[in-house]
């Protein structure tokens, strides 16, 4: 008897812990409008959360590649965007602004995915998310990932 509540008590944990590994995975699509195909993402305070981020273009990567850029609450979207055209040698990400940026993914060129999986913050609240791509901001590229309960 002791042994077979020892396994279904091992089943539960490890059944609990398996659906507690799995994060949340939202798929966008960056597109030839630049625009983000879900400009707004809600998820629950601490959660792990994978952005999927595919190019829908079939124009050539100097022209319409994209990034995902998750910012931290107060940051200066138009600074980092500003940053960032320095640095295309680092996806458009700027390194001296990184205590701004919570999470990223690399730039993808038409046809290209990348991912990134993060822990939400745990304050509630708005968070907003870009594409640092030269010129994408400006022109709206943008979304807001909202941290609440339940």
């Amino acid at each position: 008897m002791l042994k077979k509540t020892l396994a279904l008590v091992m089943f539960a944990v490890l059944s609990v812990s398996a659906f507690a590994a799995q994060a949340k995975t939202v798929e966008i699509e960056g597109m030839n409008s630049l625009k983000f195909s879900k400009e707004n993402i809600t998820v629950k305070p601490g959660e792990e959360v994978t952005i999927k981020l595919t190019n829908k273009t079939d124009l050539p990567e100097s022209a319409m590649a994209h990034n995902w850029l998750l910012l931290d609450s107060g940051a200066d979207a138009k600074a980092i965007d500003e940053a960032a055209a320095q640095a295309k040698d680092n996806d458009y990400v700027p390194e001296d602004m990184s205590d701004q940026i919570l999470a990223h993914t690399g730039l993808v060129a038409g046809g290209e995915t990348d991912e990134v999986t993060f822990t939400a913050p745990e304050e509630p609240g708005d968070y907003e998310y870009i594409c640092t791509f030269p010129g994408h901001l400006a022109a709206g590229m943008k979304g807001t990932l909202t941290v609440e309960e339940g």
